[in-house]
């Protein structure tokens, strides 16, 4: 009776820490945003207009008191690293934003707004922050709504037919010059895929002015001997 009660338990202990590991996020899409990894990888994008740029994304997760955080940095195909967001893995909101200055300097952006990753197709999302602009006494007020498209969208990630979902994304930029009390106002709308698995894996402009694609996901050690570190 008693071997029977302890195979009991192992089982109920094993199917527990399993439950515990895959609810880690109560977000009810987590699973296709980036998943929770220690080590560093590195996503590569390639322009399908232009084939010559990249972008590089380097994700990954760290702990701290307040839990786990999944970071994303974005770096230009130069190999300097121009954002970082750092996202909540519970609800995916965003906590921190780092934004490189004209200076080369990293500097927190001021946030207002931190909701990023859509909860279901009838809420959708207000993410905005302010920093640093790229010319003196300017600033920028970034704002990005975005709504749910598409859930179980098959599209071509790596050569693979992999199901994702879509997102309508309206980013709003405001260049704000104080002392000149001038403000000038950018549009732009685009769809962007998340994959099963894998987290952002595509994302086209308005007009197909931009469109990025996900070409591979390496290993940092990789990366860096790529560009040279």
């Amino acid at each position: 009776m008693f071997k029977v009660f302890l195979i009991v338990s192992v089982f109920a202990l094993f199917f527990s820490s399993c439950s515990a590991e895959k609810n880690e996020s109560s977000h009810p899409l987590a699973d296709y945003f980036y998943p929770i990894q220690e080590e560093a990888q590195v996503y590569v994008y390639r322009d399908v207009i232009g084939g010559l740029d990249e972008q590089f994304h380097r994700v990954y997760t760290v702990k701290d008191q307040a839990g786990k955080h999944i970071v994303v940095e974005r770096y230009a195909s130069d190999g300097r690293i121009l954002e970082a967001l750092n996202f909540n893995v519970d609800s995916l909101n965003v906590q921190d934003h780092m934004v490189v200055n004209r200076n080369q300097k990293k500097t927190k952006a001021l946030l207002y707004k931190t909701a990023f990753f859509p909860w279901n197709a009838n809420q959708g999302t207000w993410f905005a922050s302010k920093f640093e602009g790229v010319l003196d006494s300017t600033l920028i007020l970034q704002e990005l709504k975005r709504s749910l498209r598409g859930l179980a969208v098959n599209r071509e990630v790596m050569g693979n037919e992999t199901a994702c979902i879509s997102f309508v994304d309206s980013t709003k930029f405001t260049l704000i010059n104080p002392f000149m009390k001038t403000e000038k106002t950018l549009m732009e709308k685009s769809t962007s895929y998340f994959a099963k698995g894998t987290g952002l894996v595509e994302w086209i402009g308005s007009k197909n002015k931009v469109h990025f694609k996900l070409e591979q996901i390496m290993s940092q050690e990789e990366w860096l001997k790529i560009m040279g570190k």
